[in-house]
């Protein structure tokens, strides 16, 4: 049985105005992880999720793909023990 975890992940490069975040939140939610992803106003993309550990690591490789239109450069992961703080995967504007 997978344990849980928390995953907190920023992503530069051209990351934003791309569909970066709506790829994101498709993703996260075929794999049934729950969390936020928002620009920040660096240019960076910041992602926080929780998930089951072998949906967590598969959502984290897609996170360093991107979608076809993102241009991954930089790639900062932490993990931390799982809170339950979240029902779903959502976009913050």
């Amino acid at each position: 049985m997978d344990s849980y975890i928390r995953a907190h992940i920023t992503v530069s490069g051209v990351v934003q105005g791309v569909g970066y975040r709506f790829f994101a939140q498709r993703v996260a939610t075929q794999l049934g992880i729950t969390g936020y992803v928002r620009n920040l106003p660096d240019g960076r993309v910041e992602v926080v999720a929780e998930g089951k550990q072998g949906a967590m690591n598969a959502f984290i490789e897609e996170l360093r793909r991107g979608p076809w239109s993102a241009h991954v450069s930089g790639f900062n992961l932490e993990t931390s023990g799982y809170k339950g703080e979240f029902n779903r995967f959502t976009i913050r504007f």
